[in-house]
């Protein structure tokens, strides 16, 4: 495992100065990030079984920006044995903020709970009600970009490897490597790409990726749109922080299960 990580940590840094060899290779920019990227994403399978956090994230919804959400995030990733699922894939969220939010608990695990997520409402009015519904439902994306399945760092990995190989397709991109920035005390690596002029194909004008150093994971992903006039700043769309996490901290399935006596979940809930 050390051998693995020194080795993606030699990619990272030489991903950071590979611009220039990139242009003169006439290398698509963002093709450098997204070797780094599958290569993590296969690191991960072998390096990484859960982990805790403070997911931090905020999301721009029918034109509005919704305030901060803070939520105290267990994760799992899924685990297979002999081409079978011996660990199925499962988060549990608590938030901690906004006060309308705060207390809210969500439970999926994959394959189980009829494919549904357990929730309980928390907030100030009717906390205790707890309730499942489809993960992709109206209901549950109220307020949401993206399902709860798609939580996660190596879900973002994936996301930004689809949007990458879509970028792949066209010109009119750039790819900055910024070194030397900091979140929650954790020292990064920015990688920045921008689309300068406006087209129908492209998702955003501007997204910054903070791969924390140490971890090698994108602990901060943001996206912006396109500045509403010359010289005015570019809205944010979204943005998710993933602070102080800790990996491989052994959690079982007692951690997925709403009838934990830890959690605030009505116990004999079934969904």
């Amino acid at each position: 495992m050390k051998a693995a990580r020194a080795l993606i940590c030699l990619g990272m840094f030489a991903l950071a100065g590979s611009l220039c060899a990139t242009r003169a290779a006439a290398e698509h920019p963002v093709e450098p990030l997204i070797r780094f990227a599958e290569a993590r994403l296969e690191s991960l399978d072998r390096e990484i079984q859960d982990y805790t956090c403070t997911l931090v994230k905020r999301e721009r919804i029918d034109g509005r920006l919704s305030p901060y959400e803070n939520m105290f995030l267990k994760l799992r990733h899924e685990q297979i044995v002999d081409g079978k699922v011996a660990v199925p894939f499962s988060v549990y969220l608590q938030y901690l903020a906004p006060a309308e939010l705060k207390g809210r608990e969500v439970i999926y695990v994959h394959g189980h709970n009829k494919g549904k997520i357990i929730a309980r409402r928390g907030g100030k009015r009717f906390a205790y009600v707890t309730t499942s519904v489809a993960p992709d439902s109206e209901l549950a994306l109220r307020g949401n970009h993206y399902p709860v399945t798609n939580i996660g760092m190596k879900n973002l990995i994936r996301r930004l490897l689809e949007v990458g190989r879509d970028e792949l397709a066209y010109d009119e991109c750039k790819v900055e490597y910024l070194d030397g920035a900091q979140l929650n005390g954790r020292s990064c690596l920015v990688v920045q790409v921008t689309h300068p002029i406006k087209r129908d194909h492209f998702r955003y004008h501007m997204a910054r990726i903070f791969i924390d150093k140490e971890l090698m994971l994108p602990i901060r992903y943001a996206s912006y749109d396109w500045p509403e006039t010359e010289g005015s700043p570019p809205p944010l769309i979204e943005e998710y922080n993933h602070v102080d996490v800790k990996l491989n901290v052994g959690l079982s399935n007692r951690d997925f299960d709403h009838r934990n006596p830890a959690y605030q979940f009505r116990k004999t809930f079934e969904p």
